[in-house]
């Protein structure tokens, strides 16, 4: 069957042993266990990156991120900033591009963090309108904590070493020449106390303006080039997502479509509406989990109500494991769970990079199979390609492999005979199969 509706769904830092289906049994996850049930699980997919904005250009290019310079060569290895000036570049070629170009009708929902403007506040040259998408609805970077208050800050530590000491090294300045001056033991300049004053006041109005402002200018909520809601608002915000999802599959049900659901569960912030909320055995992060899964089954309900179900190819990810350092402010555990594998997010052990993946599409591939061979997320790239009968690009190296002849059982071996493993830029480890 060609031409396939495709629909990815991405979560965001969620662990393998999150799900039911790999072995959970105190979460509830109906609805991501049915694409389980229904489909195929890869007990070894591994995710190109420990860390969302590399793993993610990865996931659309189907091309490690050293390829396409999105490994940092820095220790900050994500887009941190909406007016950063770096993103996914403009001749990369996506998964979007190609089907777009098949007639496939394109959007991405949710978190982007691929990076938004080049040059100006509104060239929008990174922006997915500018990646094959013809719609936009959601983040260009990504939820952090800083977004929604009460919950901490991912930058303060950050903020510190570079605004705080300085800070307070010139305050102990100024007050060691105080001292020294009213002793009489130095007569120090005029021009000396007014350095000292000019670069506490700079420091400190700096790291206020910071602090106050960020949520402004950091945390907003887009469709396609228009910012609709600044800061943003946590109310219902899974629900907005998956209305936006729904009512795009709704508006193309007599052609061919591609929908990159993209959530922010269940990264922090964490957060969760009131009918989920305080609902789960493992807090709010717990809840986050049941109400992604929830909006999973709106999808797949959707699919069902339009008789669509048997045309469309769905998968299920996360961008890389589970964060099982993350404790919010309170000192309630908000990282998830990786099973059996050691590390999370940010690592490059096992539990940092094995990744659920779940595909399903009924009468094509066989309902409740495994694939313990090893996959990578760069493979869904050439998979869904091939599928919209799309060509694969000659003029560059493609690190994914179509996984249709795993998936349908027509060979038992993966293609991938290495899979190397990167600490942002630099080979951490090699995988041999």
């Amino acid at each position: 069957v060609s031409n396939p509706n495709v629909i990815l769904l991405m979560a965001d830092d969620l662990g393998i042993g999150d799900l039911g289906c790999y072995g959970n049994r105190t979460l509830r996850t109906p609805n991501i266990d049915r694409l389980a049930e229904e489909g195929v699980t890869l007990t070894q997919h591994i995710a190109a990156s420990p860390l969302c904005t590399p793993s993610r250009a990865a996931f659309l290019t189907g091309r490690y991120p050293i390829r396409s310079g999105m490994a940092a060569f820095s220790r900050v290895g994500v887009f941190l900033f909406s007016a950063s000036s770096g993103g996914l570049p403009s001749e990369e070629i996506t998964f979007s591009k190609l089907l777009k170009q098949r007639g496939y009708a394109t959007a991405l929902i949710g978190k982007w963090h691929l990076g938004m403007n080049c040059e100006s506040s509104n060239d929008f040259c990174h922006h997915p309108l500018s990646h094959g998408f013809d719609y936009f609805y959601g983040l260009t970077v990504t939820n952090f904590r800083d977004c929604k208050p009460g919950q901490g800050s991912v930058f303060l530590k950050g903020v510190q070493k570079s605004l705080v000491i300085p800070i307070q090294i010139a305050g102990i300045t100024l007050v060691s020449l105080a001292i020294v001056q009213y002793m009489g033991l130095l007569k120090v300049p005029l021009q000396a106390w007014g350095y000292c004053f000019l670069i506490t006041a700079i420091s400190l109005a700096v790291l206020i303006f910071f602090f106050y402002h960020f949520r402004h200018l950091n945390c907003f909520l887009m469709r396609d080039h228009q910012i609709i809601q600044q800061p943003l608002s946590y109310e219902n915000l899974t629900q907005r997502l998956t209305k936006e999802a729904v009512q795009f599959i709704g508006r193309n049900i007599d052609a061919p479509f591609l929908l990159v659901l993209s959530y922010l569960h269940v990264h922090t912030a964490l957060y969760a509406s009131k009918n989920f909320r305080g609902k789960s055995k493992h807090g709010l992060y717990g809840d986050a989990v049941e109400e992604m899964d929830w909006s999973v089954g709106q999808v797949l309900d959707v699919l069902e109500k339009y008789s669509l179900g048997d045309k469309t190819f769905v998968y299920f990810t996360s961008d890389q494991g589970a964060h099982v350092e993350e404790i919010s402010s309170s000192g309630e555990v908000h990282g998830g769970y990786n099973g059996i594998y050691k590390g999370g997010k940010s690592m490059n052990w096992e539990g940092g990079i094995r990744v659920p993946g779940l595909l399903r599409w009924p009468g094509v591939v066989q309902a409740g199979a495994y694939v313990d061979e090893p996959t990578s997320n760069m493979d869904i790239f050439p998979t869904i390609v091939k599928l919209a009968e799309a060509q694969l690009p000659s003029e560059r190296i493609i690190d994914g492999h179509d996984l249709m002849p795993l998936l349908q059982g027509k060979v038992t071996r993966s293609k991938h005979e290495f899979l190397f493993h990167y600490c942002n830029a630099y080979l951490n480890a090699v995988r041999w199969h």
